[in-house]
């Protein structure tokens, strides 16, 4: 007599079964994304215009969504926004946000590609303090390290901070600063608006560029680095001897300085 062999299933998911559910998953990742693109709020028909996938078909997906805690629905205006699971999600990145860790590729980029002197500068409570540096293989000789404390009216990364911060101790530091000068520093500077003539082109450019003011041969570009509220958090800087040395805000340095502030200012969490 022949004995039936008993057959247990495979519980591994088929090849067909796997796809179905990623692209499941990449629909309901699509849906948060897109919830989070229009403000954390919106209506069905929205969402799913923006998606580019029927209403119904969405509105499975929020109905899960909502399920798990990452959407809620207004019970007034029938709008869905981001629910408290999503909440603790961002509140968890918002702590990792560290724009001196998420600076070191674009520092190390720079220094790579332009092979120019770089650095991330804080805001402390003396100035601009310089955070972090990567230096080129053969290095421009410049009194920089980290530690260092900028000038605010004289070097491009304290023009950075004294030109976007409306904060009541940068002021206090640049009015100390220029109370410090000497005359001949002074007839540098607009005798009619000192401080105002520095922080309005950066203001309006976005930016700041230096040509031996700071020290005599040493050019640089600076752009500002922001949080995921718009606020200057940190400054890139590139600096280098100004015979070789592009301070120009569209020049490539410029260029350069500018895409990588905003590049660590996406990683912060900045929507621009």
């Amino acid at each position: 007599m022949t004995s039936a062999t008993e057959i247990t299933p495979d519980p591994s998911p088929r090849p067909r079964e796997r796809r179905q559910r990623v692209q499941a998953a990449e629909t309901g990742m699509a849906v948060l994304k897109t919830l989070a693109r229009l403000g954390g709020r919106a209506s069905l028909t929205a969402i799913a215009g923006q998606i580019g996938e029927s209403p119904a078909k969405v509105h499975r997906y929020l109905v899960s969504l909502m399920e798990e805690g990452f959407v809620a629905q207004e019970a007034n205006t029938q709008q869905y926004h981001l629910g408290i699971e999503a909440l603790q999600i961002g509140l968890a990145a918002m702590r990792q946000a560290d724009p001196i860790r998420l600076s070191e590729a674009s520092l190390v980029r720079l220094r790579e590609r332009l092979e120019v002197t770089c650095f991330i500068a804080v805001m402390g409570n003396k100035g601009p303090t310089i955070v972090r540096i990567e230096e080129p293989g053969l290095p421009v000789t410049v009194n920089v390290r980290v530690g260092s404390v900028m000038p605010l009216l004289w070097s491009a990364t304290g023009r950075v901070f004294l030109g976007m911060l409306d904060d009541s101790n940068v002021q206090a530091l640049a009015r100390a600063e220029f109370d410090a000068l000497t005359p001949g520093q002074r007839a540098d500077l607009d005798a009619n608006n000192p401080l105002g003539a520095l922080r309005d082109p950066v203001r309006a450019q976005g930016c700041a560029a230096v040509r031996d003011t700071n020290l005599k041969g040493i050019s640089a570009v600076a752009a500002p680095v922001r949080d995921y509220t718009g606020r200057v958090c940190a400054v890139l800087t590139a600096l280098g001897a100004t015979g070789g040395f592009d301070p120009s805000i569209d020049g490539p340095i410029g260029r350069a300085v500018r895409e990588e502030a905003a590049a660590i200012s996406v990683l912060l969490g900045f929507a621009g």
